[in-house]
């Protein structure tokens, strides 16, 4: 099913409880003014789409065509059912917790459900999320490495410049780091705090080499597969909570059209 049509565009913009900012510039990390910006919406789709045979998981929409890399001020927006979402996030998914956690600064939209969600961040939390987190930072390292996708990249003018891939190197050592932070204090903090973000954004830069960020991605590595077995986050989410807020949000936004 295409997640970006007429329907689900209608679907997903009048169901919005939470928009925000999710990519490189909500991380600090943007190295010039000309990137495109990455965008999450969490919706509460209408009945017919839960109780009925139609359905709704994800709006997509994309200012480039499909299969055509973004480039400056293009938009890439993906909205997610409330249902669809909170499965990811009690899952861990790093990208899918942004939300909780973005500054007040990078949100587009947010209702009084968004806020009551991100008032709730802990109860979503779990070592699950580490787990997660060293997943996506592994498979960035194997993309770096030629590993994963053969040796395929669709930034080969980073690699003909410094000879590595920066970006898949950036994110792999900001999902290392951050995996840290969530298993360590139960919260991101958005924009990546220093000194680590100046760190990062000379990485994608090319300022520290391809042996320099493996060595610190494992040193990381380490670090957050410890914490998996030690952290305070219990070992599964609030599983029970998510779906009593969810009935109860459904059931909310509901009574209010």
């Amino acid at each position: 099913m295409k997640h970006s049509t007429p329907e689900f565009a209608r679907v997903a913009k009048e169901g919005t409880v939470l928009r925000c900012q999710v990519g490189s510039g909500v991380h600090g990390i943007t190295v010039s003014r000309q990137e495109d910006r990455d965008e999450m919406g969490i919706c509460v789709e209408p009945p017919e789409y839960v109780i009925g045979l139609r359905s709704f998981e994800q709006y997509v929409h994309r200012t480039q065509p499909d299969h055509t890399r973004s480039g400056p001020g293009d938009l890439d927006l993906t909205v997610y059912s409330l249902r669809k979402w909170m499965r990811l996030a009690l899952d861990g998914n790093p990208t899918v917790l942004l939300p909780l956690f973005v500054p007040e600064s990078e949100i587009v939209t947010v209702t009084s459900a968004g806020r009551d969600l991100r008032a709730n961040a802990d109860r979503m939390l779990s070592r699950k999320a580490g787990r997660r987190f060293l997943g996506y930072m592994r498979a960035q390292r194997d993309r770096m490495e030629g590993l994963r996708g053969g040796k395929h990249t669709n930034r080969p003018e980073l690699v003909g410049r410094y000879g590595f891939d920066t970006k898949f190197a950036y994110h792999m050592i900001r999902m290392g780091i951050q995996g840290v932070e969530l298993l360590e204090t139960g919260r991101l903090t958005l924009p990546v705090p220093e000194p680590d973000r100046t760190w990062l954004r000379g990485l994608r830069r090319g300022e520290h080499g391809r042996a320099e960020a493996l060595a610190r991605a494992g040193g990381l590595e380490e670090r957050l597969t410890g914490l998996c077995e030690t952290s305070d986050l219990p070992e599964e989410p609030d599983s029970a909570w998510a779906d009593r807020w969810l009935v109860r949000t459904y059931q909310g936004v509901w009574a209010e059209r």
